[in-house]
């Protein structure tokens, strides 16, 4: 019974995390869902997997509704022995949005017990975490991944800073399961992230250990995170050896091409600029929103209401000139407030005026040195996301492995999210340790570096501009009185501005007269850190639910079924063959098309790369062979009243064909040259490398290829030719993975045409397969396999030895 008293408070924070996580996303408790516009594109990109998988009750690592074809291996694949992500899914048992919510509540809670927080104090700093406006605004904007790797971050650390303290096998196995969830997770970008802010973590400690001359510790330490680290990358293993594989064929990986599509030299090869990289930088100034939300103005459209000057600014426009003032309601909805560096806001970072103040407190009040390495990962992340702005992120693209993989780097202020609110805590927690003196000193030197700030705040808003960059858009739009609107625009920022400070201003005074009436022995310590914890939360929510909330929910049915079917749409699936479609106006950036055709384009960040390079170089220069060969039967494009309007192509080759002729090229940038005159029904273009022993064929003309059977992961084929032949697929070349036979003997695909497959078939009828058994999934699985069974033993021989010690 005393054992049990003693797990009744983390019983009941639990309990409270889910209450909380549920009535902030209430509408899921009457069976709505979130609409969110990431995973809108989602759902139309697994459209085929998806219904494959409940047709067939087995899974497709190939599909081929989105960039003509593609593996799955980034869409949602599952894999055998993958136990990790079944795992996962236990503990995300609440609805989404609400899972994500309460694991952020949960691994920061578990975080804080490991530095010793008292659960109520731990409970409040998992609220703070969980609640700070970016891990909301990114649950709203459907980034699931990100959100469900920056929610297993506080269980990393919290496995590492026990490792460090020499709880070896608790620390080891925590710090193996929260890495296993992390990289399950599937988002490279933040686990990059929390791997350099391990990286200060563990040089920090290092340092200490050396200083201290634990030689043998320390190595213990290094041993154990060598040990987790193998088993929580193999119980990955199917998706990290699948990822890494696809990765070469990917944007995300250099260009063969060596010219532009205009035909000049390339600057550079690289799969990413730095200038691509660093589009979404952060200003400097504008980091002060992580104190004052909507110093820079918000997001991109922002509610100002209609009392504001543009709401009346609008209104009035309308009126005098004879239209229904009506509209305005609309613009001041969205009004684009956001005058900040950055092309595109969806809402300021907010980390809570008062998480920030009392991170501060935490440095005059808490003797632990964590809070060094603490304090110093959030500034250095800060410093990251300004990009451009700041000389560090060049210096990291050019010389850090694997820096330069990832854009919107400004997301690496998650690590800032994380550190801001420990401190807070332990701040919180250190005040009522103190001395009266040391509390009211720590208060004092608080109160001089935000008073400080606040005033130079002040003085500044003389000095800014508040201008946008899309302003000279808006002035447009509005003609003669385009300069009279972007003044109204600027009074409601400069409104804006004042505001906002004055509430982070009144908030802190808030928790600092709380803190204060308790060094005065006003009130009793439990009572001050309530209400220190519900005026954080206050802060928090009161922003967050301007950007996520229930008008963010919708019907279930309007969630699994989010692509409204037009009449082209209907037209085109009358036709029962095997073809694609390409949906002009979406390109390569919408998977509408994808939901209900076999579709050219698509919606993903790491796109095929030759598809991408197909369109930059010959679609969009109007290249219609091309379209030809990778059999788009179907254009989808608007007629003058801007509805959908199916266009077929006649031209289309269909999925295979017969060429007379074989002309070789020796690089990529020789072959995309010939794409732009080749005449793809009479020759194909292979690199030197294929060895064809023959460049011409005699096609008769009963010759024939066809499609007999169709599954994304198997294609059967039957061909007739009195002659050997060389076919050309209209499918996407992928060497790994397809096996391909001829009569049930394996056959060699070649790449043609850049992106094509090809064959030779020999004279007469024969049966064809491709089929996609992809090596890296079975070997994967194995590897998966064993490191889940070494895990589970060394778990249960861990908890054994725990136990039997306990009892000693």
């Amino acid at each position: 019974m005393k054992n049990f008293k003693n797990y009744v408070p983390h019983l009941l924070a639990i309990v409270g995390f889910v209450v909380v996580a549920l009535a902030y996303f209430y509408p899921v408790l009457s069976g709505k869902q979130i609409m969110q516009s990431d995973i809108v594109q989602y759902t139309g990109m697994a459209k085929e997997l998806n219904n494959f998988r409940e047709t067939h009750q087995q899974e497709t690592y190939w599909v081929n509704n989105a960039f003509g074809g593609m593996p799955t291996y980034q869409l949602g694949a599952k894999y055998p022995h993958n136990y990790i992500k079944q795992l996962d899914s236990v503990i995300r048992f609440l609805p989404r949005p609400a899972d994500y919510v309460f694991l952020y509540f949960i691994g920061f809670y578990l975080l804080l017990l490991t530095y010793k927080v008292k659960p109520l104090k731990a409970f409040i700093g998992a609220l703070l975490f969980g609640f700070s406006t970016y891990l909301i605004v990114i649950l709203g904007a459907g980034h699931n991944a990100k959100a469900h790797a920056i929610a297993y971050m506080p269980m990393v650390l919290a496995g590492v800073h026990l490792v460090f303290k020499r709880k070896y096998l608790l620390g080891g196995i925590l710090t193996m399961i929260a890495a296993a969830l992390e990289i399950s997770a599937n988002h490279f970008q933040m686990t990059y992230y929390l791997l350099l802010f391990l990286i200060i973590v563990t040089v920090y400690h290092s340092i200490q250990y050396i200083k201290e001359k634990q030689f043998a510790n320390l190595f213990k330490i290094y041993g154990v995170f060598a040990i987790t680290g193998f088993l929580a990358i193999g119980l990955n293993a199917t998706n990290l050896l699948a990822t890494q594989e696809y990765a070469k064929f990917s944007t995300r990986s250099d260009s063969e091409l060596t010219i532009a599509p205009d035909g000049s030299l390339k600057e550079s090869t690289n799969a990413m600029t730095h200038e691509y990289i660093t589009e979404y930088s952060y200003g400097i100034f504008e980091t002060f929103n992580l104190l004052v939300p909507r110093i820079t103005g918000g997001g991109n459209g922002e509610n100002i209401g209609t009392k504001s000057n543009t709401y009346q600014f609008v209104s009035n426009l309308l009126q005098s000139q004879g239209y229904d003032p009506s509209p305005a309601q609309q613009f001041a909805d969205h009004a684009p407030t956001y005058w900040g560096n950055q092309p595109i806001v969806a809402a300021p970072a907010y980390i809570g005026a008062i998480v920030l103040f009392l991170a501060v407190l935490c440095f005059f009040v808490d003797d632990r040195k964590v809070k060094y390495y603490l304090g110093f990962g959030a500034l250095f992340s800060i410093a990251l996301s300004w990009g451009h702005n700041f000389f560090l992120t060049n210096f990291l693209i050019d010389n850090l492995p694997l820096y330069n993989k990832f854009r919107a780097i400004t997301s690496i202020q998650v690590i800032a999210e994380l550190c801001f609110p420990v401190l807070a805590i332990l701040g919180l927690q250190a005040y009522f340790k103190a001395s009266k003196e040391q509390q009211l000193k720590s208060l004092k030197l608080s109160a001089i570096i935000f008073g400080s700030i606040f005033v130079i705040l002040f003085i500044l808003k003389g000095s800014m501009p508040f201008e946008g960059a899309n302003d000279s858009y808006y002035a447009q739009v509005f003609q003669d009185s385009g300069t009279d609107f972007i003044a109204a625009l600027v009074s409601d920022r400069k409104a804006m501005y004042t505001s906002d400070l004055l509430r982070t201003f009144a908030f802190i005074a808030l928790a600092l007269a709380v803190l204060f009436a308790f060094n005065k022995e006003k009130i009793n310590a439990k009572i001050a850190v309530i209400l220190v914890g519900v005026l954080g939360v206050i802060d928090l929510v009161s922003v967050d639910t301007n950007y996520v909330n229930k008008d963010n929910f919708v019907s279930k049915t309007l969630v699994e079924q989010p692509f409204e079917i037009t009449p082209a749409d209907a037209h085109i699936l009358k036709d029962t063959s095997h073809f694609r479609v390409y949906e002009q106006q979406g390109g390569f950036s919408s998977a509408r098309s994808s939901y209900f055709h076999k579709s050219l384009g698509g919606y993903h960040a790491a796109k095929p790369k030759k598809i991408q390079d197909l369109l930059d170089y010959q679609i969009a220069q109007q290249n219609l062979e091309v379209l030809n060969m990778l059999n788009v039967k179907y254009v989808i494009n608007k007629n003058e009243e801007g509805q959908d309007i199916a266009l077929e192509n006649p031209e289309v080759n269909g999925n295979a064909w017969f060429v007379n002729a074989i002309e070789t090229v020796a690089n990529a940038d020789e072959m995309m040259k010939k794409l732009k005159t080749f005449k793809s029904k009479q020759t194909a273009l292979v690199y030197k490398n294929a060895q064809l022993k023959n460049t011409q064929f005699k096609t008769d003309s009963l010759a024939v290829i066809k499609l007999t059977n169709y599954q994304p992961n198997k294609l059967s084929y039957q061909s007739t030719n009195s002659n050997e032949g060389f076919a050309v697929f209209s499918e996407i070349y992928y060497p790994k993975g397809w096996q391909i036979t001829i009569d049930d003997k394996p056959a060699n695909m070649i790449e043609v045409n850049y992106t094509l497959r090809g064959l030779v078939i020999p004279a007469g009828s024969h049966k064809i397969i491709f089929e996609f058994k992809p090596d890296v999934i079975k070997t994967g699985s194995i590897i998966s396999l064993i490191t889940s069974i070494l895990a589970l033993i060394i778990i249960v021989l861990s908890v054994i030895y725990i136990n039997k010690n306990k009892k000693k």
